[in-house]
């Protein structure tokens, strides 16, 4: 391809939706209602699906719990706060359908996880299934530079609709990045430049193309990625289809956990297959994850390696890890191996389903804020001290 760095050996992309995504809508639903069952009872057990179309949403699925709930009320406090306030937007929060097909969780099921008196260490994890953790040294947050940039600009659009810099946005939209980068002689990379930016944003009537563009680079993408990252050859693809003013459940149905590589790392390292967002913690496609998550980070923070992927997997019943796997794409440091950082792994976390969620402190109601803007990294909000498997842990080597 014309026009790349010198030292470019391969393109790589990711993309971000916004809150106001109709897919995302659904993610931030479900886990309003797993917060709103855990800020009264920390046992409960939610397997919370939604899905949204033109003037409806649907709440489904399995709940266990002591909590009293006003499922409707959660359900359209969660769309208000999205900005979803006229029908014209795509949704108004205040006329729109709310259906609730919730029903209990299955005795069977309950029954293999966990018993009202089960001691965590014997708490079973809640399915089968395999999941990873990745973390890169490339930025910051230890996140990859593509899916920061991404989620960034999809924070800043927020941002500016909300705190009126760019009142005519609207809450639906989608953003990508593709970066130039090179592989180091230690397995880390190294990004170049950004290659490509894609804005697509809903937006009223009365913005302009021209303008819309304008306003786009001054004051979203000015404000997102670093300048040393820019030049006179990055290609920007403003609203490239024309009009984007329908959006949201009216413009394309939304269902919870269609963004699973939104969520965690941007199409790099690996994912299981499970989504986060509707699920109480005993689900491990969602602990786990977290957890893989901690362990890849606290790895690269300890400077064991440069960039790392780690996975879990287990079954439905059983509290134990049927397997730990971990791979430093060859760039482990001080001579280790990836079999030493697994010894390392085995010697400071504690992978069983019922004492990862014990100790990232995950029964509780904080959910909601991770279903938007992706569940690792966070590089663009503040730190928050919820988000427990994003502070590394201090490792004994």
């Amino acid at each position: 391809m014309p026009g790349l760095h010198p030292e470019c050996e391969f393109l790589f992309t990711s993309e971000s939706v916004n809150e106001g995504h109709p897919d995302k809508l659904a993610d931030q639903v479900s886990d309003a209602v797993v917060d709103a069952c855990f800020a009264q009872d920390p046992k409960s057990r939610v397997a919370c699906e939604t899905c949204t179309g033109t003037g409806f949403v649907m709440v489904f699925g399995e709940i266990t719990t002591n909590a009293k709930v006003d499922y409707e009320q959660v359900v359209r406090d969660a769309i208000k706060e999205i900005g979803f306030d006229a029908v014209e937007k795509g949704l108004d929060y205040k006329t729109c359908e709310v259906l609730n097909r919730l029903h209990g969780q299955s005795v069977e099921i309950g029954e293999a996880v966990a018993k009202a008196d089960t001691k965590p260490e014997e708490v079973g994890a809640g399915d089968q299934g395999h999941m990873f953790g990745y973390a890169t040294d490339e930025t910051e947050e230890m996140m990859p530079l593509t899916h920061s940039l991404a989620t960034g600009l999809g924070f800043q659009l927020t941002k500016v609709r909300k705190d009126g810099t760019m009142p005519l946005l609207r809450p639906d939209g989608k953003t990508q990045v593709t970066i130039e980068y090179k592989k180091n002689k230690d397995g880390s990379l190294c990004p170049l430049r950004v290659h490509t930016i894609v804005i697509s944003t809903q937006h009223d009537p009365a913005y302009t193309q021209e303008q819309l563009a304008a306003d786009l680079k001054e004051k979203v993408i000015k404000a997102v990625v670093p300048a040393k990252y820019l030049d006179d050859k990055t290609i920007y693809h403003m609203n490239p289809s024309g009009l984007f003013t329908i959006g949201g459940p009216e413009g394309d149905g939304g269902l919870t956990g269609r963004k699973i590589i939104i969520d965690t790392y941007g199409g790099w390292g690996a994912h299981g297959g499970g989504a986060f967002s509707g699920k109480d913690p005993t689900k491990v496609d969602r602990s786990a994850a977290y957890y893989c998550r901690w362990i890849a980070k606290s790895l690269v923070s300890a400077g064991l390696c440069k960039r790392c992927l780690v996975q879990l997997s287990y079954a439905i019943g059983v509290p134990a890890p049927l397997s730990i796997h971990v791979d430093s794409y060859g760039s482990a440091c001080g001579g280790k191996s990836d079999q030493d950082l697994l010894k390392i792994i085995e010697a400071n976390f504690d992978c069983r389903a019922g004492m990862l969620v014990r100790e990232l402190d995950m029964l509780k109601p904080k959910y909601k804020k991770t279903a938007a803007y992706g569940h690792f990294g966070n590089a663009a909000r503040p730190a928050d001290a919820d988000f427990t498997w994003e502070v590394p842990k201090k490792l004994k080597v």
